[in-house]
């Protein structure tokens, strides 16, 4: 075809990359360095496909295998679609590897294309989530033997959940010869597919390529090598660079409107000139381009066109057909002016839209009334693909009125996502259902069970608890109506509701579960948990009993061990030592080893309550064993985020804080959804900015940590944050309001017999006590908890008696012994910190009377200090070593104690981050600190270092330099 041919039906497309050159190096680069990652994002129609697909033909990436697919907008509850589709047409090239392993034969299902080339079908499992690891260890085996290889997922954004949960497996095993590329628009990104693409494994090289708009002189290129001549005008230029704001596609749709127009004129020079654009009232956007192009086909064309935008999938002709209403030969004379024109492309024998903004620019202007035909056809279309690609026919059924119809479908889309594992497709199908439908009460009853079920196994469930409810306005069958208020409460509890809601919730389901033991138990032990602080502990304990009771009726093993957790979890909160068996009994049960996800739910649980009760060896333990039973459930990131929540209470307990700023606020995010779970790395992190140091932090957030625990029912939490809310308080003469801010929560533990965690609370509530002269009140309560926990299981009691006990008799040597004592019972816990506090409080009482021994604690608490990075005890404890003339080992002025001239860990890290060029405060929003912060540790490197600016420190942080 000629230039001239070319122009005159309308095709737009550049034949030269435009503006993107710097991308392209960089994308061919990563393409060809493997193990490596790169995403490409871009808003749509900025160029993301056209820049993949000049990466596939450069020299540098010629002899690798090309693996492409995309994601689609109408997502069909049949997971890992892009990747099937990358692999489907690989059979020969297997058939010629070796060294595929069993594991492959996995792959028979998703994959019977390449059934003649892959080993054995295995076994099925009954665990879902073994079966996922499984079949994802296979993908990753077969794209590992195809030899260098470069796999590309366009349109990410669109991605179904498993397709995520495989990549991020995927870039955590990344065979050495394959590269990854990845697109996606930002703004349509979910978290999920940010946090993969964002964290590859540290071999694995990884680069982020962000497509922005072309400016007015590259805008000004593109027209000029869409046209085909250099002589395009800047006024031109800058003319079509303000309607189209650089964006690729509207700068080809523009250029293709105004051809068919007529309105591009060459002036005599041979310049290329806009002809009275003004007066042309060109939209600013694509879609009237669009619809204006389309407009000026011929009618089989058009109609065609039509179809093309209500299918939105790559379609074969014969769906085009059916739906288009035309005969086959009026269908392919359309079709040939859509593809000559660069409307639609071909891709692997089917049809499609160049580009999704054109197909919704034409599928907007299709009247109400033919859409809904259209997509009646359409629905009838897809029927006779197989297998049915049931998203697209409910979607079809759903936008042709056809409702009746769309539910029953729906409702298969819906069972085969849960089928593969894939929830929250489920989710999406189901809520759409129940909001949309007509249906009658009791189908609606069932529907809505089944959503509740799948949105339990999300890692941010939605809001749908009202359809729930609206499905218990009407009767339902009392086992269905069991479940639905069931379903309500561990709903509300996952999004963090009032906990009294929740315990009607369970209260209302427990007596029509009778014929599922398995719920009902699960229903008593939440209403075990002290949850709700009007209820007793009496009532607690009876639910737990029950529980306990039913578990024999169960009749599942992995049940019955998850309810045994549940009641263990709560009896530990309590001090009732039979916690200690029922957590052997979990152990004998499943050998020490969790496979399903309900037994490590149970080791999880056990193991946050062990942790907050003083029991970190036990908690370790039994963490640890969950924690390699997460990880071997690669179908969800759910189990394991879970552990490594508690793995964050067990890190601060035991003192181990190295990078434990960054795994709290990695938590953080992950958990934005979920307040109840995001409670605990809240805790954690106004914790830690008070050690640390950060005291404009810890005063805004421990007192809202407090506040908000209490309205969640964390009460297994609250000792965390009301002892650093009070001991900050208790400094800055603020005691008598702490007192009163946190009388509720006393109250709490008071209700709920809670004293063997709330004791670690103790010592700070005495300190605040005796700051206001309440030190006989203060002494009642350290008496009284002395005779409560005496036989119960409360391994903290001795450590925090005697640590309160100190502060009743502060500055005296009996207050010293005291201080010691503690300090010794929280060593043999483990507890660093708590013991770091207590030598230094007794050190301070033995200088009081004038006791030479006073240094030997004192200096074992700064040490102490020093390796935990608790800055601002630190300082305190610095300032009695200089008020009595005691020397500091290892203090260096002006940096963080224990590194002397060296720079400290994080030093380095603030100092190369200032020598890039970042800002403070873009250098804590990196590293999760206030710029105050990052202030003080980049003030300690440059007088370590000798320095006096951050560009002296940018060339002493060379690449040849190796900093103290």
């Amino acid at each position: 075809m000629t230039v001239e041919e070319r122009r005159a039906v309308g095709r737009v497309i550049s034949p030269v990359l435009v503006g993107r050159e710097e991308q392209l190096q960089r994308l061919v680069a990563a393409a060809s360095r493997p193990p490596a990652v790169v995403v490409v994002e871009g808003e749509a129609g900025i160029g993301k496909t056209r820049l993949v697909a000049e990466m596939a033909a450069h020299a540098d990436v010629a002899g690798r295998l090309l693996l492409s697919g995309a994601c689609r907008r109408i997502r069909e509850p049949f997971p890992l679609g892009p990747i099937v589709e990358a692999l489907r047409g690989t059979s020969e090239l297997l058939a010629a590897a070796a060294g595929l392993s069993p594991v492959a034969g996995a792959l028979r299902g998703l994959l019977p294309e390449l059934a003649g080339v892959l080993p054995p079908a295995l076994e099925p499992l009954d665990d879902r989530a073994a079966e996922r690891h499984r079949l994802f260890r296979g993908l990753a085996e077969v794209l590992g033997v195809l030899g260098p290889a470069v796999l590309v997922v366009e349109d990410l954004h669109w991605a179904d959940e498993q397709t995520v949960e495989f990549l991020a497996y995927l870039l955590a095993v990344l065979p050495a010869w394959v590269s990854v590329v990845l697109t996606y628009r930002g703004e349509e990104a979910v978290a999920g597919i940010r946090e993969v693409t964002g964290r590859p494994a540290d071999s694995v090289y990884h680069d982020h390529v962000v497509l922005t708009g072309l400016d007015a002189e590259q805008t000004r290129a593109l027209a000029a090598s869409i046209l085909e001549e250099e002589g395009v005008t800047p006024e031109f230029g800058a003319h079509l660079y303000e309607l189209s704001s650089g964006l690729p596609l509207a700068v080809q749709e523009l250029l293709a409107l105004l051809q068919t127009r007529g309105a591009l004129i060459r002036l005599r020079s041979g310049r290329w000139a806009r002809k009275a654009l003004e007066e042309l009232d060109v939209p600013p956007g694509v879609r009237d381009s669009v619809r204006e192009r389309v407009g000026r086909l011929p009618v089989a064309a058009r109609r065609v066109a039509e179809a093309a935008a209500v299918l939105q999938v790559p379609v074969a002709v014969t769906a085009l057909t059916e739906v288009a209403g035309l005969s086959r030969a009026g269908t392919v004379a359309g079709l040939d002016e859509l593809l000559v024109s660069g409307l639609l492309a071909e891709r692997d024998g089917m049809v499609v839209f160049r580009h999704v903004l054109a197909a919704q620019a034409v599928y907007g202007g299709i009247p109400l009334g033919r859409r809904q035909d259209l997509h009646a056809r359409a629905a009838a279309a897809v029927r006779s693909v197989e297998p049915v690609p049931l998203g697209q026919r409910a979607h079809h059924l759903r936008q042709a009125d056809l409702l009746h119809e769309w539910v029953g479908v729906a409702e298969q889309a819906a069972d085969q996502a849960s089928q593969l594992g894939d929830d929250a497709e489920a989710v999406r199908i189901l809520e759409d259902v129940l909001r949309n439908a007509p249906l009658e009460p009791e189908r609606r009853g069932h529907l809505a069970a089944r959503l509740g079920w799948a949105a339990c196994q999300v890692l941010h469930p939605p809001k749908v608890i009202d359809l729930l409810s609206q499905a218990l306005e009407s009767e339902q069958p009392g086992p269905l109506r069991g479940q639905l208020h069931f379903l309500i409460g561990v709903l509300q509890e996952r999004l963090g509701d009032d906990p009294s809601v929740q315990r009607r919730a369970f209260a209302a389901a427990v007596d029509d579960l009778g014929d599922r033991p398995d719920l009902a138990a699960w229903v008593m032990t939440g209403l075990g948990r002290p949850m709700d602080p009007a209820v007793p502990l009496t009532e607690h304990a009876y639910w737990l009993n029950r529980a306990l009771e039913t578990v024999p009726a169960i009749g599942d093993p992995v049940e019955e061990v998850f309810v045994l957790g549940k009641v263990a979890t709560s009896l530990s909160g309590i001090g009732d030592p039979r916690w200690a068996a029922l957590a052997e009994d979990v152990h004998r049960r499943t050998g020490g080893r969790p496979r399903h996800r309900q037994e490590v739910n149970a080791y999880r649980s056990i193991a946050e309550n062990a942790c907050c009760a003083g029991h970190f060896q036990t908690a370790d333990q039994l963490l640890s064993a969950a924690t390699r039973g997460a990880a071997e459930d690669d179908s969800s990131g759910e189990p394991l985020a879970r552990c490594r929540l508690v793995g964050l209470l067990l890190a601060y307990g035991r003192g181990r804080w190295a990078r434990l700023d960054q795994e709290v606020a990695v938590l953080l995010e992950e958990y934005g959804g979920r307040p109840f779970d995001r409670i605990t790395a809240e805790t954690v992190a106004a914790c830690l900015a008070l050690a640390r140091g950060d005291l404009d932090t810890a005063r805004r957030d421990l007192s809202d940590v407090v506040q908000r625990t209490m309205e969640l029912g964390g009460y297994e939490l609250l000792p965390l944050s009301v002892t650093g809310f009070l001991r900050l308080s208790a400094a800055h003469g603020q005691a008598e309001a702490s007192l009163a801010a946190t009388g509720a929560a006393v109250a709490v533990w008071e209700t709920k017999g809670l004293w063997p965690l709330a004791v670690r609370a103790v010592p700070a509530l005495a300190e605040a006590m005796a700051a206001i002269g309440r030190q006989d009140q203060a002494a009642d309560l350290v008496a009284r908890l002395s005779a409560t926990l005496d036989g119960l299981d409360a391994p903290l009691a001795g450590a925090a008696l005697a640590h309160a006990r100190g502060h009743l008799t502060a500055g005296s040597r009996g207050a010293a012994a005291h201080f010691l004592a503690a300090a010794s019972a929280y060593d043999g816990l483990g507890a660093t910190y708590e013991a770091a506090q207590a030598r230094e409080l007794a050190a301070g009482c033995l200088f009081a009377v004038g006791d030479e021994r006073a240094e030997e604690p004192l200096g074992a608490a700064i040490t102490a200090f020093q390796e935990l990075g608790a800055g601002w005890d630190l300082d305190r404890a610095a300032q009695v070593a200089r008020r009595h003339g005691v020397a500091m080992k290892g203090r260096y002025p002006g940096g963080p104690h224990g590194y002397g001239p060296t720079l400290s860990p994080r030093e380095r890290e603030v100092a190369a981050m200032a020598a890039a060029g970042l800002t403070n405060r873009e250098i804590g929003r990196e590293l999760f600190l206030s710029p105050k912060t990052v202030e003080k540790h980049l003030s300690a490197a440059l007088r370590k270092l000798g320095l006096r600016s951050r560009a002296a420190l940018g060339t002493h942080l060379g690449p040849n330099r190796d900093e103290p």
